[in-house]
């Protein structure tokens, strides 16, 4: 009998990233912010307001989960714990995903705390996601475990929203006897029953393997661990070294995905060319993804990395001469290439080096690192835009936060156990 490439662990994890990236897309990226101001707009509040509101929702529920993480991931360590955790801000998310549609089209105010919670759960949720990497599969297979699991993620966020587009333009059209409103509704209720049912196969098959011990007072116990990983920063410099050089690459990867509609509309591209060109960087970034895993295992996660930044560097070179809509495509195929590669293989990197009875504490940090790494990259291009009045000088600036990651990264060592397990933990096999 020929051995399956894959055990049932590691499909199952992999599942994830299908289930939640529809959200990624239709909520966070695409549909939900459009939706949002045209109710905002309906409801007489001024555009410029309105998109300050949702900058201050956006920032509210990444600085709420950036200061919980770590305190959360330490208490989820203990014994059968993890999935509890995970299956609470999964359910926060995705129901909070069907409330969107219930909210009153005059709401506007309502449907903010909505998102807000939305993203609280879906984010809360990928803590014990990218954690549960070390239960489901080994180090060796990590690169790619973690990159097919991105890879499936691209695909599985274009097909909801490829079906959502197509409802809210044959609404736009008369086609179907459904407003806009009702359109986009609709589309949030695909993408959280999508979320659940691919979900599904995680909470059924994943379990913890590696724990600690669970002892009275647990909130306490898991405060004085906290505390003891601070005094032990230098058993764990080689982690917290890498995470210093995420915070400033993965910066400017987030950065560029962020603001890829604002300078798309610099350029002279509609609302439906860069819908077009968002879902064709989803299709390209899959195999992508793929292939960074299997050329890391051959050539090592690191110099994977180093590739990834290198092409994000050339992007914010390439960005000087963007004035033209061909050359925002050229520099999405470009993006398209590394997205998916660089950040699984951040996850996998990051996960090879972390004690793996302490996975949910150290990504705990790692979830601070890449939401506070989400401010000062719009800054940087916003301020240089501003001084130079052109966007694509903007894209150029951020070539600063690669160069730093790059060189903070030559002074990580390749992964290893960092220190040795102390006798409260267990790993079940």
């Amino acid at each position: 009998m020929v051995k399956a490439l894959y055990s049932k662990e590691e499909k199952s994890w992999m599942m994830y990233d299908w289930a939640n990236s529809a959200y990624s897309v239709v909520i966070t990226t695409a549909i939900f912010p459009i939706y949002y101001k045209s109710v905002a707009t309906n409801a007489g509040v001024d555009p410029s307001q309105s998109t300050a509101y949702l900058g201050y929702a956006i920032s509210i529920a990444t600085f709420i989960l950036a200061m919980i993480a770590p305190v959360l991931g330490t208490i989820a360590d203990y014994k059968d714990l993890k999935k509890k955790f995970f299956i609470f801000f999964f359910l926060m998310g995705a129901l909070s995903t069907i409330g969107l549609v219930l909210v009153p089209s005059d709401q506007w105010i309502l449907l903010l705390v909505m998102n807000i919670l939305t993203a609280i759960g879906a984010r809360g949720a990928n803590i014990f996601y990218d954690a549960f990497i070390v239960d489901v599969t080994t180090k060796e297979k990590m690169d790619e475990v973690s990159s097919r699991g991105f890879a499936l993620g691209y695909i599985g966020s274009a097909i909801p929203f490829v079906i959502s587009i197509a409802i809210i333009i044959l609404a736009q059209s008369g086609m179907i006897p459904l407003s806009v409103t009702a359109a986009s509704r609709i589309a949030f209720l695909i993408t959280a029953v999508w979320w659940i049912v691919f979900t599904i196969p995680l909470i059924k098959n994943v379990k913890q393997i590696h724990y600690v011990e669970r002892k009275p007072r647990i909130i306490v116990h898991s405060f004085i661990r906290l505390g003891q990983t601070f005094k032990d920063i230098k058993k764990y410099r080689n982690i917290f070294l890498f995470l210093l050089a995420y915070f400033f690459y993965i910066d400017g990867v987030d950065t560029i995905i962020s603001m890829s509609t604002a300078y798309g509309s610099d350029v002279g591209l509609g609302a439906t060319d860069m819908i077009i060109a968002l879902l064709a960087v989803q299709v390209v970034a899959a195999p992508f993804a793929l292939l960074f895993g299997r050329l890391a295992k051959k050539y090592g996660t690191k110099t994977m990395l180093y590739v990834g930044i290198f092409v994000y560097t050339f992007i914010c070179v390439y960005a000087i001469f963007l004035d033209s809509a061909l050359d925002f495509w050229i520099l999405a195929m470009f993006v398209a290439t590394s997205q998916g590669g660089i950040q699984a293989l951040s996850r996998s990197f990051f996960a090879q080096m972390v004690p793996e009875e302490k996975s949910n504490e150290f990504f705990g940090f790692y979830n601070i690192f890449g939401r506070f790494a989400a401010v000062s990259g719009p800054f940087l291009m916003g301020v240089t835009t501003q001084l130079t009045g052109s966007s694509a000088m903007g894209i150029f600036s951020l070539i600063i936060l690669f160069v730093i990651g790059f060189i903070l990264l030559l002074f990580v060592r390749k992964p290893e156990r960092d220190v040795n397990l102390p006798s409260e933990v267990n790993t079940t096999v």
